[in-house]
């Protein structure tokens, strides 16, 4: 029976990512060579990476003023690896605080230059962005975090800042369509929407890059990676490939206008059951800003939420456990994630509903 995986990441892939990937590994195009074992230096991974980046280029309008890298490890590395680039020890970044992972960013920045705090959500417990940013002229950037995983709120508008934007869109990237000349860097973790963790895609503006004069270590040093296409050092070459098949994926699923048409719909179905049902509330303080990749929602009565978990895991629901130390559930809704998974648990907790109705 299919389990329905509403885990924050590593994600669910489509069934063919799935199959193409474990076919590769066995016998990689005829080779006779496993996925695992071809060098990144061959022709075979050549073939990959530009194809991986020729369609995420089609599928983000990417134009030619813009560098596209797929590089080793996850965003948390990028947290370090951007201030260690882009910030002198006497330069000022701003960065707005939405949640942990923004928050990690920011403890990162701190060690490499003077950090202005644009705006802060954490008085609202994170459940809300806020709406007014203070960004001063002497910023060399501003970073913030468009999708806030563990407490479901997305920043739907693109500030508008006067200094170079760098965007952290790990978990939302390819769920919608975005227009990319607004931003100077966006990068990501792989896991969510992209394919499997291991692999980051950073995508930024040749103008940035040129503005990397500090002298530190090749292997974390933005313009060298570039000019090396991504393989100043060996690859995750297995991840890429199975982000290059997702990408085909969404490619022949319609593109971006499909995934995000989707998206909407799994969301609104989520949304709409626990704006009815008696015995859930939403977290997110403004509805404008609730997510349609993370729906977060708590149990009316905290007493019953270890019995609704053990309801939902007999109808093979599982991953809706919310992150470490907080209260509720979370259901991501990533894009491989089918809309009858979500209408399955929806059924769920109507049923909850009823059964809690007959029984207390």
């Amino acid at each position: 029976m299919k389990t329905h995986n509403f885990g924050a990441g590593p994600a669910v892939l489509p069934e063919s990512v799935y199959n193409e990937t474990a076919d590769a590994i066995k016998n990689f195009n005829g080779t006779g060579l496993s996925l695992l074992e071809i060098s990144h230096r061959s022709s075979h991974f050549e073939k990959i990476i530009r194809e991986a980046e020729e369609l995420l280029r089609e599928l983000l309008s990417i134009n030619k003023n813009y560098t596209v890298m797929f590089l080793a490890g996850g965003a948390s590395q990028h947290f370090a690896q951007i201030p260690l680039n882009f910030l002198e020890q006497n330069d000022h970044a701003a960065y707005l605080d939405t949640g942990v992972w923004a928050s990690n960013a920011i403890k990162e920045a701190q060690y490499y230059g003077k950090i202005h705090i644009a705006a802060s959500g954490k008085e609202d417990s994170y459940n809300s962005i806020p709406e007014y940013i203070s960004i001063p002229k002497n910023c060399v950037y501003f970073h913030y975090t468009s999708n806030n995983t563990i407490y479901g709120t997305t920043q739907y508008e693109v500030p508008r800042t006067g200094v170079p934007v760098i965007c952290d869109m790990s978990s939302d990237i390819l769920s919608s369509r975005i227009d990319v000349e607004r931003f100077d860097m966006i990068y990501a973790s792989a896991q969510k929407n992209a394919g499997p963790a291991g692999v980051s895609i950073v995508i930024v503006k040749n103008s940035m890059l040129e503005k990397i004069t500090k002298k530190i270590p090749n292997v974390f040093n933005y313009a060298v990676l570039a000019a090396h296409k991504s393989v100043y050092n060996t690859p995750p070459v297995f991840s890429i490939y199975s982000t290059l098949l997702n990408l085909r994926w969404i490619k022949a699923q319609g593109g971006l206008n499909e995934m995000e048409k989707r998206n909407i719909e799994k969301s609104s179905i989520l949304y709409n059951e626990i704006d009815r049902n008696s015995l859930f509330s939403g977290i997110v303080t403004h509805s404008k800003q609730r997510s349609r990749m993370n729906v977060t929602f708590l149990l009316n009565n905290p007493a019953y939420e270890n019995d609704f978990l053990s309801f939902t895991s007999q109808r093979n629901i599982a991953g809706i456990k919310q992150y470490q130390g907080h209260a509720g559930f979370r259901a991501s809704l990533y894009n491989a994630l089918s809309i009858d998974s979500v209408k399955e648990l929806v059924r769920a907790m109507q049923d909850y509903e009823i059964h809690i109705r007959k029984h207390f």
